[in-house]
């Protein structure tokens, strides 16, 4: 990173005597001409603003702190704008014997009164007059907010009298707010003092308590609307959770309580001990160089750290790679720490407020001060007591002479139902480096951790509040290396340690059946699991390999063991839980990226779990791992696709360790054909010739309600040529379309056509042929927002159905060809397509699996080459990951065979990687060439 900056003096940047020299000069030289006096008087301004902006985005990017380039472009901000109002007061509205009803004061309220501003925020001014509007304030207010407009401000301002500034703070809180950071600009300084003087005795006084509500209250508000955790992997730096308006309103509060000018004035009010107070500048001095990097690079008043912008965010603070850690994730991971320490400072402060009872009761300054009133205090555990009905300790003492106590802590404010008070929470980060090997290999600190992590209430929160007082990460290392560590793709929600503590919660849901209906199958099983610590310690270790030697699964499985060994665990568990570590993606890989029906799947990933008990461990710790990725990553076509591959595994596992699994799925086809087949003769005579002639696999994928109502459809397209049905199933968050029409070259490639043409998603399909030559293809689809595609418009499923006719009746899809559009955050990705080809995974066909950037029209893109190859597929598997997609083809030759031709297959190789490079090309020349982009993150 480049070496800090000195701060510069603001008269080295703008020369304020000077400017208002030159707008004298130009003010005498067009004297006469009023316009000509203000284009030239805007021309000088511009000059000075520019010369000043560019001054401080220079010192930024060579190292100036955040603090002191809010601070300059202030200041420049400040000269501009008092500039002007000599300007106007001077030369073009002078009022040479002004009345005490023409006095005026111009002062900088909000955050432009705190003296800091971002390159493009807003300009928060207000004119303060002591009575009622004149002509003349009413001239100079306007030819100054028309100048500042075209200077290219956004001001937000009013004019008032003090008494109407001292009763609209009184109603509204931002009024009072923003008043509270009033600053003198120019103007008349006895007016300012009065404002100041009313407000701090008629406003302030006695009302503390209710302005700490009421901020407190606008606060969770506020990070509702901006997403309320804090490690959301796009932040928005202003509103979010842990960043700069949550020091702000930290700020607002003391100097409610206490006036103070700078944030160095916490100091004195002992708030914070030294290294809390260096903490605290730290946050904001970083908050505020993301801030302004963010402003200048989009010339905007961008507050939100979308990937597009990240990188090159992280080039200009000056981060670079090292090792295998990217510089964009490094930058992040030292954002996310920031916003960690936001939340320590806001506790810290929660506790001093508390001893000083300034606050309402029972509100409280975080979800750690329940509204539950001051009580007297009720004795616990040894060491700990129940006061105004939360947990605190008798003194920092306990954990002084016993370590473990810091565990404890945690533990009994589960068992109690008790919120943490926050000399107890304050205390325990302080002393969290207490923490050392003794204790790590201490039995009875083992224990007390897996209570907490398997057997409490709410393990969710409970972790959550051991992480954010470094807890966590001292007793166990290997998660200490996780915390607040950011995958840079758009897969992922949360930073790796916010995820994980998610998906130990929703194990916990499944657990206590609060998921029963989303998760049915999970909340079966999770009864039968022998060991339910084994499962929890391997969802909380699941991704402590990320970033680690060997890929992220055999590092995982190396620091689940360590951590297990250290604990004292028994080797069986030890070795359970760094099994689950290492297979943790298995599951969810064979159920999404291959066929279930084709009894090489199942085989194979029986043979990876080998036991019941591990195939339950898995299913359960599978489903939290996708839920806890984010919002829409789960849904009902997922579990569908999992509890198919469950149940088929389980049939394997029925049927004997010691028999011949492949030929045991084989028969379990065989025997459900045979048993479809006569059903479907007794219910639909007609039928009997069509279903003799379609394959076993086909009969164990559908009901037999489906199956009869697919005869008649192929009957119907036998007829006509074509025949197609589209239905909702709310179940899989996703409509099945099935198509009936005679088997033909590239039909698949229609078919898919005509699907993105509709403007609908593929997410899987299925493709079944009759030994006389009739498709039956089943295509299951979204929309664009990941919904079943037509649950809102069924006439638009009946319009897909009917283009699909079409298609299968050989018409030309009527499409325009697929275009990048404008990907916005997804731009800054650098994606690296891969085309695998696989004759292991299957018995009968060769798997054609294709890696690269997610756009409309993937499908045919890759589904064209297969098929100009004279190859027909059997099945598609679509799966994605954010930006990236990944589609997965089942495929046999004309023979209906694998493809064993070697040139045929480095030829389809080459030819879909040329499909997905096309796209990343397009993409690389459509998106903004001045951002620095980044690798995607292959980590899942």
């Amino acid at each position: 990173m480049p070496p800090r900056l000195r701060p510069t003096r603001l008269e080295y940047v703008v020369d304020g005597v000077r400017l208002r020299a030159q707008l004298s000069a130009a003010a005498l030289d067009a004297a006469g001409d009023a316009a000509e006096q203000r284009r030239r008087a805007l021309e000088i301004l511009k000059q000075a603003l520019f010369r000043g902006r560019m001054i401080a985005k220079e010192r930024l990017e060579n190292g100036a702190g955040g603090i002191e380039t809010a601070r300059l472009i202030s200041g420049v901000t400040d000269e501009v704008v008092t500039a002007l109002y000599d300007f106007t007061t001077v030369h073009v509205f002078r009022a040479r014997n002004p009345t005490e009803g023409e006095r005026l004061a111009l002062m900088a309220v909000g955050g432009y009164g705190r003296g800091t501003l971002a390159p493009f925020s807003d300009l928060d001014l207000l004119f303060l007059r002591p009575y009622k509007q004149t002509a003349h304030a009413e001239s100079v207010i306007e030819f100054m907010l028309y100048a500042l407009w075209d200077l290219g401000f956004k001001v937000g301002h009013a004019s008032r009298t003090v008494e109407e500034c001292v009763k609209l703070s009184r109603e509204d809180y931002t009024i009072r707010t923003s008043i509270l950071e009033a600053r003198r600009l120019t103007g008349d300084e006895n007016l300012a003092a009065d404002l100041t003087r009313r407000f701090r005795a008629e406003v302030v006084k006695g009302t503390a308590a209710q302005f700490v509500a009421a901020k407190l209250k606008e606060r969770d508000e506020r990070q509702e609307r901006a997403g309320a955790s804090r490690y959301m992997v796009e932040p928005n730096v202003k509103e979010g959770k842990g960043g700069l308006r949550d020091l702000n309103t930290l700020f607002w509060i003391a100097q409610y309580i206490h006036p103070v000018a700078q944030v160095n004035g916490f100091v004195p009010l002992e708030m914070f001990d030294r290294r809390e107070v260096a903490a605290f500048i730290r946050a904001i001095d970083f908050l505020w160089a993301v801030r302004c990097h963010l402003h200048f690079t989009t010339g905007r008043p961008e507050e939100r750290l979308t990937f597009d912008l990240q990188p090159e965010i992280a080039r200009r603070m000056g981060y670079g790679d090292r090792g295998d850690a990217p510089a964009v994730e490094r930058f992040m991971r030292r954002y996310f720490m920031i916003a960690k320490e936001v939340g320590s400072l806001t506790r810290v402060f929660a506790a001093k407020l508390e001893a000083e009872r300034v606050k309402q009761q029972p509100k409280g300054i975080s979800r750690l001060l329940p509204g539950r009133g001051q009580g007297r205090k009720k004795a616990l555990d040894p060491g700990f007591h129940e006061e105004g009905g939360r947990l605190n300790i008798d003194s920092p003492k306990i954990f002084e002479d016993d370590p473990i106590n810091l565990l404890r802590l945690f533990r009994l404010a589960d068992r109690r139902d008790l919120d943490l008070h926050p000399d107890a929470f304050t205390a325990a980060s302080r002393l969290a480096t207490l923490i050392g090997p003794k204790v790590r290999r201490d039995p009875e600190a083992a224990k007390v951790f897996l209570d907490i992590l398997a057997h409490s209430r709410e393990p969710q929160q409970a972790l959550t509040l051991m992480n954010e007082a470094d807890v966590l990460g001292r007793f166990l290392p290997e998660w200490g290396r996780i915390v607040a560590q950011m995958q840079f793709n758009m897969y992922h929600s949360y930073t790796v340690d916010e995820h994980t503590l998610r998906a130990v919660g929703v194990i916990a849901d499944i657990a206590a059946g609060r998921f029963a209906e989303d998760h049915p199958l999970s909340t079966a099983v999770m009864p039968l699991i022998d060991d339910r610590e084994a499962l929890f310690l391997a969802m909380l270790l699941h991704d402590t390999g990320k970033g680690g030697v060997g890929g992220q699964e055999k590092a995982g499985a190396r620091s689940a063991r360590q951590a297990g060994e250290r604990m004292g665990l028994d080797r069986k568990r030890i070795e359970m839980v760094a099994w689950l570590v290492e297979h943790h993606l298995v599951m969810s890989d064979y159920a999404q990226k291959r066929d279930v029906s084709d009894p090489r799947t199942v085989v194979d990933f029986a043979r990876i779990v080998e036991t019941p008990e591990r195939l339950r461990l898995l299913l359960v710790l599978t489903v939290a791992d996708i839920r806890a990725v984010g919002p829409g990553v789960w849904n009902g076509w997922k579990g569908q696709l999992l509890r198919e591959l469950y149940a088929a595994t389980e049939a394997v596992f029925r049927g004997g360790r010691g028999s011949d699994a492949a030929a045991a799925v084989r028969r379990h086809h065989e025997n459900a054909a045979y048993d479809a087949r006569i059903s479907l003769s007794k219910a639909d005579p007609a039928a009997t010739g069509w279903a003799q002639a379609m394959e076993d696999a086909y009969f164990t994928s559908f009901p037999e309600a489906e199956v009869l109502a697919h005869a008649k459809l192929a009957r119907r397209g036998a007829k006509d040529g074509a025949a197609a049905v589209g239905h909702v199933r709310p179940g899989l968050n996703a409509s099945e379309v099935v198509v009936a029409t005679p088997d033909r070259p590239r039909l698949f490639v229609d078919l898919a056509a005509a699907i993105t043409a509709a403007g609908a998603n593929v997410v899987g399909a299925k493709v079944f042929t009759s030994r006389k030559g009739q498709a039956l293809d089943v295509f299951y689809v979204q929309d664009v927002t990941g919904a079943a595609y037509g649950a809102d418009t069924p006439r638009s499923l009946e319009r897909l159905a009917a283009a699909l006719e079409a298609a299968g009746r050989g018409e030309p899809v009527k499409a325009e060809a697929a275009k990048i559009g404008d990907l916005g955050r997804a731009a800054a990705f650098s994606i690296t397509p891969t085309v695998m080809l696989d004759n292991e995974a299957s018995e009968l066909s060769t798997v054609v699996e294709a890696s690269g950037r997610d756009r409309p029209g993937l499908l045919v893109a890759l589904a064209r080459p297969i098929s100009d190859a004279g190859l027909s597929i059997l099945s598609a598997h679509i799966d994605g990951y954010g930006e990236r997609a990944v589609d997965a083809f089942y495929v046999v030759d004309a023979a209906g065979k694998k493809i064993t031709d070697a040139k045929l297959m480095a030829s389809l190789k080459n030819d879909l990687m040329a499909a997905l490079e096309a796209a990343e090309t397009q993409t690389q020349t459509r998106t903004r060439s001045n951002l620095q982009k980044a690798r995607a993150s292959n980590a899942r």
